[in-house]
């Protein structure tokens, strides 16, 4: 595979990592078990048992081991065709996977942030229309008053 081409299935191969990886350790669909991990990496017994409960509660741990599931199905290379080249696939996997984790989280603090801008102007303009509602209600009834 020429090295255009490992860049391409580099950054191709990562989206659906990211997903998988994005939705388990953040999406309401997996919350019970995701709270019960969390639950268990806080109050587990022994060190093994909190560090591998941990691992279903952050999305960078966790895209390590979606990523070697993804290298297992795939068996992508990254530059050279031995076992490097897994590792390097790994790694490289990895990195780009949290880098669109991130660039995705930022895009819903922005989103999010619009959202409520916006909540809060629609909520000002209902004060506002309020507002004058009640001026005009009262400038009618001093009308109607012959005042």
């Amino acid at each position: 595979m020429s090295f255009g081409m490992q860049i391409g299935v580099l950054f191709i191969l990562a989206i659906p990592i990211a997903c998988v990886a994005w939705t388990v350790t953040h999406e309401e669909l997996f919350r019970e078990p995701r709270d019960y991990c969390v639950w268990r990496s806080k109050n587990g017994k022994s060190l093994a048992e909190r560090k591998f409960f941990y691992l279903f509660t952050c999305e960078y741990c966790f895209s390590h081991y979606v990523t070697a599931l993804f290298l297992l199905f795939t068996h992508y290379k990254l530059l050279l065709d031995d076992w490097r080249g897994y590792v390097l696939s790994l790694f490289a996997l990895v990195w780009v996977t949290n880098a669109y984790m991130s660039l995705f989280a930022r895009l819903r603090v922005d989103i999010r942030s619009e959202r409520a801008t916006a909540d809060v102007k629609a909520q000002e303009a209902r004060v506002k229309e309020k507002e004058i509602e009640q001026l005009e209600t009262t400038i009618s009834n001093s009308r109607a008053d012959g005042g």
